[in-house]
């Protein structure tokens, strides 16, 4: 009884928040954003057949406005093209200007 618990559904500490970090300055970067939009990063599993086993969610909210792109990767691979590509596939990516401003 000398083994140390492991739980595994704990994160990898600062990686995952060092890349939270990075992908929310990405995309303010990315999208002009102004100081007071927000920027949401979250892991979640995806249960879609055939897609990765998690996926990285990206959430840019201003006022009323609300975007969100996805990243089919974990949280700690995410790359700034990743990032750029998602929004750039995002379904309403109009809605970019009017954050923006």
């Amino acid at each position: 009884m000398s083994e140390a618990f492991v739980n595994p559904l704990e994160r990898n500490g600062p990686s995952v928040v060092t890349s939270a970090r990075a992908i929310k300055f990405w995309a303010r970067k990315l999208l002009l954003l102004p100081d007071d939009a927000v920027v949401s990063v979250s892991e979640l599993a995806c249960h879609v057949p055939g897609c990765p086993p998690k996926e990285t969610v990206i959430l840019v909210m201003q006022g009323t406005e609300t975007v969100q792109a996805s990243v089919h990767k974990p949280m700690t691979d995410v790359t700034e093209d990743d990032v750029a590509h998602a929004f750039s596939a995002a379904s309403n990516p109009t809605d970019f200007s009017r954050l923006s401003n």
